[in-house]
């Protein structure tokens, strides 16, 4: 089972880091965004348990609306997504390695990996085996992280060219909009009812084919960021100097 917790965040990176085909990213930032990546389950289990103890304390009610959506859009979505784009923005936003939009989708999906797989190997020796959670939580993060690199991209691109609003937009979509979506599984899920399940299923389905069709397209259509055109005539990226 621990294998099967790894193996799948293994195929999904190996997806698509093939699919980064002008220029393949430094392993040593790929490493650094997995292994950080991989450290904001720490947090994440950090703000589950203090807030979670808070949000008892405030509210009784834990069937009411404002529960589940703070417990699941907040501590749950906000928090785990929020530090998986922390991580790629500390570690890639000013890195020379950074000159195509694209490239944001590829640190995006290493950083959640990171995350997804340490979840996993967290629930294997906490709660035994779990199939059904093992299998879909890489997929589900995965599906998370190719919004946010999606936006991550076009938010680098727009600093670019110099449209600050245009950053602060794309910027917000990249967190809130995986958030939304993680909060989302957690709440269908959480509740154990089959109609839940369906519309979990069913949404999924819906996102991954949006989430397909712009990850393709944008691995067709990669996008040289503006002023990073001397890293290309250098012949190759290497990481920033931080």
């Amino acid at each position: 089972m621990l294998a099967l917790a790894i193996i799948p965040g293994i195929i999904l990176f190996v997806i698509v880091w093939k699919f980064d085909t002008i220029e393949k990213e430094p392993p040593q930032l790929l490493a650094k965004l997995f292994v950080c990546g991989a450290l904001t389950l720490i947090t994440a289990v950090l703000a589950g348990f203090w807030g979670g103890r808070l949000l008892h304390f405030l509210i009784r009610d834990r069937g009411s609306i404002v529960f589940l959506f703070i417990n699941c859009f907040i501590l749950t979505g906000l928090v785990e997504e929020g530090g998986k784009y922390i991580v790629i923005r500390l570690l890639t936003w000013k890195d020379r390695a950074f000159n195509y939009t694209f490239d944001g989708v590829v640190y995006a999906v290493t950083a959640s990996i990171g995350f997804a797989v340490a979840e996993n190997v967290m629930y294997v020796i906490r709660d035994g085996s779990n199939p059904f959670r093992v299998l879909f939580s890489v997929p589900g993060h995965v599906l998370t992280a190719v919004f946010m690199g999606y936006f991550y991209g076009l938010s680098r691109y727009e600093e670019g060219v110099g449209e600050p609003e245009n950053v602060r937009r794309h910027t917000a979509e990249a967190i809130i909009f995986p958030a939304l979506m993680n909060g989302l599984y957690v709440i269908c899920l959480s509740t154990k009812r089959p109609v839940y399940i369906v519309i979990f299923a069913v949404l999924e389905i819906f996102l991954f084919v949006v989430a397909a069709r712009n990850f393709i397209r944008l691995s067709k259509n990669d996008t040289l960021i503006p002023g990073m055109e001397y890293t290309v005539a250098e012949g190759g990226s290497d990481e920033s100097k931080m």
